[in-house]
């Protein structure tokens, strides 16, 4: 192909490589010059332009993309018409995109203007995911490289959809497993299940003993099971475990046990009468991406995964932080914080303008003769919690007049008005760097005590992974909340009025629960709700 600058005179026939703006003639990369653009040019004043000119046995970038494209679609994909030498490949099928990597990487090796690119191998995909894409780099590319690069496109992507419909679940029991762990595991399981249109079809509960999980298997594949997922009460330790003996037992056999990919290391992986049995590590249990997602989407679309496959998952195996871990990757600012036992301070926030009350600071409003938030930090006061930091915001100097003389430090959020967040952040980067974690409470729950304070900071224990800790009055969770040191940056991220709610949400796996009374569900927000919690104080 030629290229260069020619007068607009010798121009027609060749493309136009560089967008022309000037006056009102615009003329865009890729146009024909025909006849009449070239009399556009010149009467636009324009003597000159650069152009691309084919030359004998060149073809043009969208036959070449189309012709690629069109040779590397196997079963379940499209092909879209090419365009400005491009040509885009999309599933036409839901399931997971295979992929030749040893063939794409040919076809990217025949010549720098011949170009493939695709999804990563064995990505989950529905209908219209776009897989792949053809680029041909110039407006033409030589025919011969066109047709080296078809020789070797064969076939290089293809969806195989899924296939299996019926999952069972069993689950191990031990004491001390809760019942909601098990029925949250069910709703992430079916929740991941959906997008393949299968669904649980059979359910066990079982002790965690080699012979019943063996029953348990035995029986939902004599249901119908096509797969077996095994949720294990203590996750699986050796190959000479509980689930991998049991499945051993009902005559089955463990094709690896162990993956690189972090979380999801203690993921076994074996069948029983030709049907596969997935071991699940306990990171299955959440919904988040993990070691667990990526086998699990093959075995749905009926694709074998071998021990050479596990062994291959160690690159791109890093997923994320597993947050209830004892020894997060990230190393602590102070090693030593810890030596000398949990030290959890608290932020009491206090900055708020009582809008729903119409008026009136309700911080400051007298209870048995004393402040409202005067109340929350003397309860915290007499707690364990410390030291305490006390977020100021709307009427501050009225709020620090009433918390005089107390050993507490103020920080002031000047940003108070835009939300709940902004009191939070304030007060978590106002903390010494020594902390552990910090328990934050309401300015507005005068019925928080020591004592509930106390017993929500002894069930902190990073070691068993509770990381935040929350009051329960009935199954409803409420304040003040404990938060490990190691949220302290995303609680730092937050925005708007609704707190922490979503980060508890993401991080449901750290989440320790204590009963608790009707204090910690009770916040004062409106006149009648400070009544109401009056009479109760004074009255009492």
């Amino acid at each position: 192909m030629k290229f260069g600058p020619v007068p607009v005179a010798e121009a027609t026939g060749a493309i136009v490589v560089h967008t022309v703006r000037q006056g009102g003639l615009v003329l865009k990369k890729g146009t024909v010059i025909g006849a009449a653009e070239a009399a556009a040019l010149e009467a636009a004043g324009i003597p000159e332009i650069v152009v691309a000119r084919p030359e004998t046995g060149d073809v043009p970038e969208d036959a070449a993309a189309g012709a690629i494209a069109a040779a590397a679609a196997g079963p379940g994909i499209r092909v879209d018409k090419a365009f400005t030498g491009r040509a885009n490949l999309f599933a036409d099928a839901a399931g997971v995109l295979v992929v030749d990597r040893d063939g794409v990487d040919r076809l990217n090796a025949v010549d720098p203007d011949i170009t493939f690119a695709t999804l990563p191998a064995y990505a989950p995909v529905v209908v219209g995911t776009m897989v792949a894409t053809a680029k041909i780099i110039p407006f033409a590319v030589d025919g011969a490289a066109r047709d080296a690069a078809l020789a070797v496109s064969s076939g290089l992507v293809r969806v195989a959809p899924y296939r299996v419909k019926k999952v069972a679940v069993v689950s191990t029991l031990l004491p001390g497993l809760a019942d909601k762990v098990i029925e949250k595991t069910l709703r992430v399981t079916a929740e991941r299940l959906a997008p393949a249109g299968a669904a649980i079809v059979a359910e066990r509960k079982v002790p965690h003993e080699t012979e019943a999980v063996t029953q348990a298997i035995a029986g939902v594949l004599a249901e119908g099971a096509e797969l077996v997922i095994v949720f294990g009460a203590s996750a699986i330790a050796d190959r000479r475990d509980v689930i991998p003996a049991a499945v051993e037992a009902a005559g089955g056999r463990i094709a690896r046990f162990g993956m690189p990919v972090d979380p999801g290391n203690l993921l076994m992986i074996a069948e029983v009468g030709g049907r596969p049995v997935l071991g699940a590590p306990g990171c299955a249990r959440s919904p988040k991406e993990n070691g667990f997602d990526w086998v699990l989407a093959r075995l749905m679309c009926g694709l074998p995964v071998t021990s050479t496959d596990v062994a291959g998952m160690g690159v791109g195996g890093l997923l994320m932080e597993i947050v209830t871990r004892p020894q997060p990757r990230e190393e602590p600012s102070d090693p030593a914080a810890t030596s000398h036992g949990t030290k959890i301070a608290a932020v009491v926030l206090a900055a708020g303008r009582s809008t729903r009350m119409g008026g009136p600071n309700k911080l400051l409003a007298e209870i048995g003769g004393r402040p409202l938030v005067r109340i929350v930090v003397d309860a915290v006061l007499a707690s364990q919690a410390g030291p305490i930091v006390v977020v100021t915001g709307h009427q501050r100097d009225r709020v620090r007049a009433v918390l005089a003389n107390l050993p507490v430090s103020f920080v002031h959020n000047p940003d108070y008005a835009e939300g709940l967040s902004t009191s939070v952040k304030a007060g978590i980067a106002a903390l010494p760097e020594d902390v552990d974690g910090a328990i934050v409470c309401l300015g507005d729950m005068p019925q928080v005590d020591a004592d509930l304070i106390d017993r929500l900071i002894a069930a902190f224990d990073p070691e068993k992974g509770a990381l935040i800790v929350i009051p329960t009055v009935e199954g409803k969770r409420g304040n003040p909340v404990v938060w490990s040191r190691r949220f302290f940056a995303e609680l730092g991220r937050l925005t708007g009025d609704i707190g922490a709610r979503n980060l508890i949400s993401a991080y449901q796996e750290a989440v320790a629960e204590v009963p608790a009374a009707a204090a910690a569900a009770t916040d004062v927000d409106t006149a009648e709700a400070l009544a109401a919690v009056k009479a109760e104080i004074e009255g009492g």
